[in-house]
C-alpha cells in the first residue's frame, strides 16, 4: 500500500470520477482526495432515470449509489457538492473553484488532477427550443422536473426526439404512465449501433404498443400550440402536438475546461488520452464520457458514453497515479436496452462500420429459440454475427428477442475481447438444461453456421444482395408455408421431397436455398452440394428476408 502524500483532485463524480476516487483510496491511505461536483449528487444511477420518470422506480433514494457522507465516512474522501471547477492553471498546478451556494471562488493545488465532468445532452439551436415543457434527461434534477411537469400539466401526449437508448427507454416509460407517445428519429432507423434489418422487431414492438413512429424525419422547430402545449414541426411538414417533449438526441463531451487549459482534444471534440488515461499534460488524467476512446476492433477513436468503460477508466487512472502498471484496452460498445418486453443487445462493430472502413467480412443470421423447443415457452432470438473471412475472428454481434438475449451477447463480447474466432464459438462449452438453453446453444449455432461457411461446407448468400445474385431461388419449406408467403420468383420443392425431385433442379445454375429461419436451408444446401450442385444457403431464411425488406435495406 502506498504512503504517498499525493494530493489528488477529481472534477466530477458519477461513474468515472467516483470510481477513480474510491480506487485511489484503496491504493493509498495517506493521499488527500477531493471530488468537486457541480451538481447536488456525487454518485447516482443515471441509467435508472427513465424508470424513475416512468414510476417503475418510485423511490428516488434508490438512485443514489453513494452520497458525500458515505464517501467521507467509508473512504475519507472530501466531496464538495455544488462546487464547480472554473479553470485549470497548469503552470501552478492549481484549479479555480466556485462554491455555487455561497458564490465564493477559491484555489486548490494538485499533484494529480483527474477530469471526469461527463457529457451534456445535445440541445440543438432550433426555433422554440427553450419553450417550457421541452426537457433533456441526464441528472436527478432533470428527472424531478419531468415528473413534476407530467403531474402539474396532466400530460396526455408526448413527443420523444431521438430513437437511441434514452429515447426508447423514455418512450416505454411514458407509455407505462398512460401517455401517448410520438417518436421522431432523423435517421432511417432507431438504435444506430445496430444494423437496420435488426431493428425491424423494435419498430414492430413500438407500433404494437401504440407509439407513433416517424423515421427519417428531423425536427425543425417548436411553437406554442394554439390549443395549449407544444407544436413540434418536422422537415416533412408534419406537426405533432405535445404536452411534453423529451430530447434524446445524444450527448456532447464537457471538454471546455480541458480546452481552455490547452489540453489536446481529439477529432470528435473529446479529451485525447493515452492507454493510461493520461492527457497531453503528464499531471492530468481524464475518464468517462468526456474522453475519446479507441474502438477495440477497428482502433478508431470514438465517443462512446457508457458506464462500464467509465468505471474501468477511473480505476486505470487511479492505478497509474499511484504507481501501478495499468492500461485501458479500449471499448467494444457492449450495450443492452429493454423496450416493451424486447431485449436488444450488441457488442463490437456493426456492418455499416465495416462497409465504411472497406473491411472484408462475413456474416450470419439465425433465429434459434432461447431454450430447447420441447420445454414450454421457448422464445426466438434474432442474432447477427460478423466475422473475418480470413481467420474467423469475431468483429461484432447483435441480438434481439424476449429472453436470453444479453446472455448470448455477453458470451460473444468476452470472446471478442479475447480475440476468439467463430471456431471458438462452435466449441464453446456453455450451461445447458432444458429451461436455460440447448445442447447446441445459440452461441454455438452462430459459430457453427459461420464455421461451415468458412470451410466451404455450406456457403452463405445474403438477402441484401438478392438483386445481384444470379441463379435459381429455391424455397424448401412445406407447400402451406410457401403459399402463406414467399419471395417472388422462388421455386418450391420442400426439403421432405428434395432428394426425389432433384432432377427438376438445373445443374448449370447457382442454387440459392432458403427456408423459414435457415436450418432446413442448411440441410438442403448440404444435400445439393453432395449431389454436385453449386448451392448456397440464404442466411436467416424467410424471416431475415422479411426483416431486410421492412427495413428498406
Amino acid at each position: 500500500m502506498s504512503n504517498d502524500k499525493k494530493r489528488l483532485l477529481i472534477v466530477g463524480g458519477v461513474a468515472g470520477g467516483a470510481s477513480c476516487a474510491a480506487r485511489a483510496r484503496r491504493l493509498s491511505e495517506s493521499a488527500e482526495i477531493i471530488i468537486f461536483e457541480r451538481g447536488p449528487f456525487v454518485s447516482f444511477a443515471n441509467c435508472g432515470l427513465p424508470y424513475y420518470v416512468g414510476d417503475v422506480i418510485t423511490d428516488e433514494k434508490k438512485l443514489l449509489i453513494a452520497n458525500a457522507g458515505l464517501f467521507q465516512e467509508r473512504f475519507n474522501i472530501d466531496v464538495r457538492l455544488e462546487n464547480e471547477v472554473l479553470s485549470i492553471n497548469r503552470e501552478t498546478s492549481q484549479v479555480e473553484v466556485k462554491n455555487r451556494q455561497t458564490g465564493e471562488v477559491y484555489q486548490e493545488y494538485y499533484d494529480a488532477l483527474v477530469l471526469a465532468p461527463g457529457a451534456s445532452p445535445i440541445r440543438p439551436h432550433l426555433p422554440g427550443i427553450d419553450l417550457p415543457g421541452i426537457f433533456a434527461l441526464r441528472t436527478i434534477p432533470d428527472s424531478r422536473r419531468i415528473r413534476e411537469w407530467i403531474d402539474e400539466h396532466q400530460v396526455k401526449k408526448a413527443v420523444v426526439v431521438g430513437g437511441g437508448f434514452i429515447g426508447l427507454e423514455m418512450t416505454e416509460n411514458l407509455v407505462h404512465r398512460g401517455i401517448s407517445v410520438t417518436l421522431l428519429e432523423a435517421q432511417s432507423q432507431v438504435m444506430l449501433p445496430f444494423d437496420a434489418e435488426m431493428t425491424t422487431p423494435i419498430n414492430n414492438s413500438l407500433v404494437s404498443h401504440g407509439v407513433i413512429l416517424r423515421l427519417g424525419d428531423s425536427v425543425v422547430g417548436f411553437e406554442s400550440h394554439s390549443e395549449g402545449g407544444i407544436a413540434v414541426k418536422t422537415k416533412s411538414g408534419e406537426v405533432h402536438q405535445a404536452d411534453l417533449v423529451i430530447l434524446g438526441i445524444g450527448v456532447r463531451p464537457e471538454s471546455t475546461l480541458a480546452k481552455d487549459a490547452g489540453l489536446e482534444l481529439g477529432s470528435k471534440g473529446g479529451i485525447k488520452v493515452d492507454e493510461k488515461m493520461q492527457t497531453s499534460d503528464p499531471k492530468i488524467w481524464a475518464v468517462g464520457d468526456v474522453v475519446e476512446v479507441q474502438d477495440f476492433v477497428t482502433k478508431e477513436w470514438l465517443l462512446i458514453p457508457l458506464a462500464g468503460p467509465a468505471n474501468r477508466q477511473g480505476r486505470v487512472a487511479a492505478d497509474v497515479i499511484f504507481g501501478r502498471d495499468s492500461s485501458f484496452r479500449g471499448v467494444q460498445g457492449t450495450s443492452v436496452c429493454g423496450i416493451f418486453g424486447l431485449t436488444v443487445a450488441c457488442t463490437g462493430v456493426n456492418e455499416k462500420s465495416l462497409q465504411r472502413l472497406g473491411w472484408e467480412y462475413g456474416k450470419v443470421y439465425l433465429h434459434p429459440g432461447h431454450h430447447v423447443g420441447y420445454y414450454p415457452n421457448a422464445k426466438p432470438i434474432d442474432i447477427k454475427l460478423l466475422f473475418s473471412p480470413e481467420d474467423g475472428r469475431i468483429f461484432g454481434a447483435q441480438a434481439v428477442g424476449e429472453v436470453g438475449v444479453e446472455k448470448r451477447i455477453d458470451v460473444m463480447a468476452m470472446a471478442l475481447q479475447n480475440g476468439a474466432t467463430v471456431f471458438d464459438l462452435e466449441e464453446a462449452e456453455l450451461c445447458y438444461a432444458p429451461q436455460f438453453g440447448a445442447a447446441k446453444d445459440p452461441v454455438n449455432m452462430a459459430g457453427m453456421i459461420a464455421a461451415n461457411a468458412l470451410r466451404g461446407d455450406a456457403p452463405l448468400a445474403h438477402w441484401q444482395e438478392l438483386n445481384e445474385l444470379d441463379g435459381l431461388l429455391l424455397d424448401v419449406r412445406e407447400v402451406g408455408e410457401f403459399e402463406a408467403g414467399h419471395v417472388e420468383g422462388a421455386k418450391n420443392i420442400p426439403l421432405s421431397v428434395l432428394r426425389d425431385r432433384m432432377s427438376e433442379i438445373p445443374s448449370d445454375q447457382t442454387i440459392l436455398v432458403y427456408c423459414q429461419v435457415g436450418q432446413r436451408g442448411y440441410y438442403a444446401t448440404r444435400a445439393l452440394r453432395l449431389n454436385g450442385f453449386d448451392a448456397s444457403n440464404l442466411s436467416g431464411g424467410f424471416k431475415t428476408y422479411q426483416a431486410v425488406k421492412n427495413s428498406g435495406d
